[in-house]
């Protein structure tokens, strides 16, 4: 059920001209079909798209460029099988199968990873339920969705971090330094502030080693060899992206960002480092309270990180690797929290959620389990009932979100204003079945009913878990969060102008308009 919110979803609607998305597949159709790094004449043949960069002329999209790469045989794929000319490829199975093999399917791969990592440390059934909310009730669900970059560096993260720790417990041998620095150099030509992070896995890296119960003499040993493989590893990556920038913009260091063809976005981009200025409060409680997208009001699960990093805190006392872990989810923390307080929170427009902290999601899982399997052996059943809500809550919030994933900046609340009046005037979310010849609601009512359902598993679950499911103290607690959760949904709600006319703007756009049928791969000819 899992595997198939994520493989039939397709949260797409080619009238708004996705900007992040189409500026990458632009690059990626004229690698292949004029081998160029610019996209000027994929502008002219294809039609303008936003979120590009300038530079004598020639425009390039203002992204990191792996992505646009990585496509590359995708979209040759596709040409062949189209019948080889140069619009053989139409643009809604370009974007579906970019999505599908290079965000859908490696969130995919990374839940085994993540289920597999948490299961070191808890319960199995902590660790299923944690990985489903994970999957569905975050923004990783969000940006698996989109061709953008997000949860692709959210996943690279996670991958030189499962190499590391797997390094650090013995259980791979010194080369999987090799593939940690590999996924990091990779995050970076992904997306240029996933460095954050990176800076935060190299702190855990030295610390897992130097805090070996070895000679010191040992250990300095293995940190060099660790900095040479990993540093090895990263080279690729890191080239590749200097040389695409030479190539671009003329200054292995220069990135697209200082190049922004639209004079409107470039105060955003001006003064500290990538427009990474001073904190600003407002920007650090939007990003996380806004009811229209900040974190913990689409993912309400994910604020039980913070009495879970205190648990993990304690449990360092005793446990070198329980304190390496501490100080990579605090620094990741920090640095995240840094960045979107000091970086413009208006530039998050149309998205679900503050997407430049997708990246900062996996480090907080491992608190989050934690504290659920405290609260599974504690003495007041009530507040399991209630993390398992706010898990719940996460899933249906954030996940009928993502069924719509493009939010109007002037919605007052996404989840009750937009999303919600969208499903129940008969706009639910696009979907392959669609393209198979099922109109609405009968393509997109699955995916609601899969996911309210994976929602109710996890809650059951949870509160199951703790050994008394059946207690009124635990559905108590469970009933209580979820009416202070939807309760402030519902307060943050203000059903105003702005509300109605957003929602009936997205309907005149809709991919899947009810009772239409839609074809998937048209006849660029015809």
């Amino acid at each position: 059920m899992l595997v198939g919110l994520y493989v039939l979803a397709f949260p797409y609607h080619p009238g708004l001209r996705s900007p992040n998305e189409l500026c990458r597949l632009w690059q990626t159709r004229a690698l292949v079909e004029y081998g160029t790094l610019d996209i000027n004449r994929a502008l002219q043949d294809y039609g303008y798209v936003g979120d590009l960069s300038v530079k004598d002329g020639k425009y390039y999209p203002s992204k990191a460029p792996l992505l646009s790469f990585s496509a590359v045989p995708i979209y040759a794929v596709l040409r062949v099988i189209g019948g080889g000319f140069r619009y053989a490829v139409p643009e809604v199975p370009l974007v579906y199968f970019s999505r599908l093999f290079l965000t859908v399917l490696p969130t995919l791969v990374m839940l085994w990873g993540v289920r597999r990592f948490l299961s070191a440390y808890v319960s199995q059934a902590v660790a299923d339920a944690v990985t489903v909310t994970y999957a569905l009730g975050s923004l990783a669900y969000s940006y698996s969705l989109l061709f953008m970059s997000h949860q692709t560096t959210a996943v690279l993260l996670f991958g030189s971090f499962y190499a590391l720790w797997r390094c650090a417990r013995g259980e791979w041998r010194e080369r999987g330094y090799l593939v940690a620095g590999a996924y990091a150099g990779a995050t970076v030509a992904a997306e240029y502030t996933g460095a954050m992070a990176v800076l935060g896995l190299v702190l855990y890296a030295v610390m897992t080693v130097l805090w070996r119960p070895e000679p010191m003499r040992a250990r300095l040993l293995t940190l060099g060899r660790a900095a040479g493989l990993a540093t090895v590893g990263a080279l690729p990556f890191v080239v590749g992206l200097m040389l695409y920038h030479q190539a671009a913009f003329g200054h292995p260091l220069e990135s697209g960002y200082k190049n922004l063809a639209d004079a409107a976005y470039q105060p955003w981009h001006l003064g500290g480092f990538l427009g990474i200025r001073y904190p600003d409060p407002r920007a650090f409680f939007l990003s996380y309270f806004s009811p229209l997208r900040g974190l913990f009001m689409l993912a309400p699960f994910l604020l039980l990180a913070l009495p879970g990093l205190v648990l993990l805190r304690r449990e360092g006392r005793a446990s070198e690797e329980y304190r390496a872990l501490f100080w990579l989810s605090a620094v990741v923390l920090v640095g995240y929290s840094y960045f979107t307080s000091s970086f413009s929170y208006d530039s998050w427009g149309w998205t679900t959620g503050p997407r430049h902290l997708t990246g900062l999601v996996p480090f907080m899982l491992l608190p989050v389990g934690l504290l659920l399997e405290r609260l599974r052996t504690g003495r007041h059943q009530w507040t399991l009932g209630a993390a398992a809500a706010m898990c719940l809550a996460s899933i249906v919030i954030t996940g009928t979100a993502t069924f719509i994933n493009y939010v109007p900046d002037n919605v007052s609340n996404a989840f009750l204003g937009l999303a919600l009046p969208l499903l129940k005037s008969g706009y639910l979310p696009p979907s392959v079945l669609s393209f198979w010849g099922l109109t609405q609601p009968w393509a997109g009512l699955p995916l609601v009913l899969g996911l309210l359902a994976l929602a109710s598993w996890v809650f059951i679950w949870l509160a199951g878990a703790g050994g008394g499911f059946a207690a009124r103290e635990v559905l108590f607690g469970g009933a209580l969060a979820a009416v202070l959760v939807f309760g402030v949904q519902a307060t943050t709600t203000k059903r105003h102008e702005q509300d109605r006319g957003a929602v009936q703007f997205l309907q005149s756009q809709w991919l899947t308009p009810p009772h239409r049928t839609l074809s998937f791969w048209p006849d660029p000819r015809a």
